[in-house]
């Protein structure tokens, strides 16, 4: 019998073994995966504001904002119609998704404070905001030109302004 109790206890010892061999593999297993996914959050968010200034390098070019030839012959890059805007401003919430963003803004460089653009203050205004979500987050934005018919008494011409065209990211 003590034969058998000492393969008994042989066994036992091994099962243990195993258990704990199993149990420190699993615990490195986890220590490596939450080493490996610590800076994914960080990771996100970089590429997150990459994307953004590559939009705002794209949206002053895109159809629902650029001037086209409205301003002359040539087709003019960085360029953004201030009355197609002001246009879309009504219409911002379809496109809630379709940038990808939480808020743009374009604001025109000046020394006077803010005025945010109305339909009952345009262009007397430098801030027109299209708030699509929320302005919670982070905003990149580029330099572009903000154009617009203008026009005093029987002459009309064409009046450009430099921008900054703002682009607003919620953070995860």
């Amino acid at each position: 019998m003590t034969k058998n109790r000492k393969a008994q206890m042989k066994i036992q010892q091994m099962a243990f073994m195993l258990i704990a061999v199993t149990l420190l593999f699993v615990l490195v297993g986890m220590f490596l995966l939450i080493f490996k996914f610590s800076g994914l959050k960080e990771s996100a968010t970089d590429l997150e504001e990459k994307n953004a200034m590559l939009l705002v390098s794209k949206l002053a070019n895109s159809p629902e904002f650029s001037c086209g030839r409205v301003y002359g012959d040539i087709i003019q890059s960085n360029c953004i119609d201030a009355d197609k805007v002001m246009a879309l401003k009504d219409s911002s919430s379809r496109y809630v998704n379709f940038w990808g963003i939480s808020g743009l803004g374009i604001r025109k460089i000046s020394n006077q404070q803010d005025i945010l653009c109305t339909k009952s203050n345009y262009p007397n205004c430098n801030l027109i905001k299209l708030n699509l979500k929320s302005e919670v987050g982070f905003s990149v934005s580029n330099f572009a030109s903000l154009c617009r018919k203008e026009s005093t008494g029987s002459n009309i011409y064409d009046k450009c302004e430099l921008a900054r065209i703002i682009v607003s990211y919620e953070k995860r």
